[in-house]
């Protein structure tokens, strides 16, 4: 029989292709490995638009009934509108501009504001230098809410007696120039403290302890101080109008806080829940540090005092929350609660400043805090990437704690506090003069609700 009608016989033309392809194929050069595509995970993309959910419950209607609460029955709708309207606003900036000069690559200190203007390009698929595994969308709706409340935090110390145009201005010029510029240093890629994206200082910073807490408590200090007392202060009596509502508030902000700290894992793993955790008994402990050296100290425990201690413990472990164990976590609302009551019974009466709602005393001093001690605290029991991420000159370079990430925390802490005062003095400077800053004594004596707003908060 012929030769070529036998191989026929035996491998029909269709396996004959194959062995030929295969053959042809095995005497190519080998290709370079094609990275696999990136997947939404469902779980990871439902918790972090939880968590997003919750950040923003913490603005509305957490700090506005708790902040609404804290002063007087005159000033409440302004108060709450002071958060209420960076809802609107800094969610504008944030698609225009905002979210791409935070997050776009760019150099250590900001993005280019380009490349994602107007939310061009973010959308369904993952960025995986952020978060592999849930839309690109996702995360920057999660970091706006962050973007929400930080200046809205600020509010606190200028309250009843901040004219709204001047504040409305200075708030756009703030998250500008201070907050943006902030997030991406520390959390951008390329970002100058950015531990796992490439920076060149390795700062930990888990959730907001420079961005959020310690940059909009300095502005705060800064702010109250330059645009001066409240009529009044501190002679006239100023207690809270309604403890009630600040009550609630900082129910509402305990529970928020789950998705500030465990959404910043960005997934719904083991690191969430270590987060989750972290907050939770660093706020418990705060709360009771709090509440029993007021005790000792004055001879009654007040109820507005343990909730200004839960307030501060959450400040405290934000930066920690992914980097610490849990009895860590314990220590560090601990310390934090007894700080942040110092801050505000002591340090604020000594140095005679009228921060209205105690912002510089529980956020900022809480958060150095929390940065300081993390830097001693940090386990890679619980976050191993801080051991196996970082490199300088080529070589890996640990991050648990020790006195080296001492120092880069301290580091992170003065710049963000130099660039909050800095950047205020000069944003209340300009916005003074073109608009004012305060509203005139005839107005603050009437009240911010009808001087402002032409409403009653109570109408009887």
């Amino acid at each position: 029989m012929n030769p070529i009608h036998l191989i026929g016989r035996i491998y029909p033309l269709r396996s004959c292709l194959i062995i030929l392809a295969t053959l042809f194929a095995s005497s190519l050069p080998a290709a370079e490995a094609v990275a696999p595509a990136l997947k939404v995970d469902s779980g990871d993309n439902a918790w972090l638009l939880a968590s997003s959910a919750l950040v923003l419950m913490m603005t509305a209607p957490g700090l506005i009934l708790f902040y609404g609460g804290l002063v007087r029955n005159k000033n409440v709708l302004s108060t709450m509108m002071h958060s209420l309207v960076l809802m609107g606003l800094i969610s504008a900036l944030w698609m225009v501009f905002g979210y791409s000069l935070a997050f776009a690559e760019g150099n250590s200190f900001f993005g280019n504001p380009l490349t994602y203007l107007f939310l061009k390009g973010v959308g369904a698929a993952p960025n995986g230098d952020y978060a592999p595994t849930i839309p690109h969308q996702t995360f920057m709706l999660f970091q706006l809410m962050f973007a929400i409340i930080t200046p809205a935090l600020i509010s606190g110390a200028i309250a009843e007696r901040v004219k709204f145009s001047g504040y409305i201005w200075f708030m756009l010029l703030w998250v500008t120039l201070i907050y943006l510029p902030l997030c991406h240093m520390v959390w951008g890629k390329g970002g100058l403290f950015s531990w796992a994206l490439g920076g060149k200082i390795p700062v930990l910073d888990f959730a907001g302890g420079t961005v959020v807490h310690i940059s909009s408590g300095a502005s705060a200090l800064v702010l109250a101080l330059l645009l001066g007392k409240r009529a009044g202060y501190p002679r006239e009596p100023m207690v809270p109008h309604n403890v009630v509502l600040s009550l609630i508030g900082t129910g509402l902000l305990w529970v928020g806080w789950f998705g500030f700290n465990a959404g910043s894992a960005l997934n719904a793993g083991g690191l969430a829940t270590s987060a989750f955790a972290a907050t939770h008994f660093s706020a418990a402990a705060a709360a009771l540090s709090w509440m029993f050296v007021e005790w000792l100290l004055k001879g009654k425990p007040s109820v507005l005092g343990a909730a200004s201690g839960m307030v501060a413990g959450l400040a405290t472990i934000t930066p920690a929350s992914g980097f610490v164990t849990i009895p860590a976590a314990f220590a560090i609302g601990a310390a934090g609660g007894v700080a942040c009551y110092f801050a505000v019974s002591k340090l604020k009466a000594a140095l005679g400043y009228d921060d209205s709602l105690d912002v510089f005393g529980v956020h900022c001093v809480g958060s150095i805090t929390g940065m300081l001690l993390l830097g001693f605290l940090a386990s890679a029991d619980v976050n191993s990437a801080i051991a196996t991420t970082f490199m300088k000159n080529g070589a890996l370079v640990s991050l648990v704690g020790g006195s080296a990430q001492f120092i880069n925390q301290l580091i992170g802490v003065a710049f963000t506090a130099a660039l909050g005062v800095i950047g205020t003095i000069i944003i209340f400077k300009i916005v003074d003069k073109l608009v004012g800053m305060r509203v005139d004594q005839e107005e603050e004596s009437m009240g911010l609700d009808l001087s402002q707003h032409g409403e009653h908060a109570y109408n009887e």
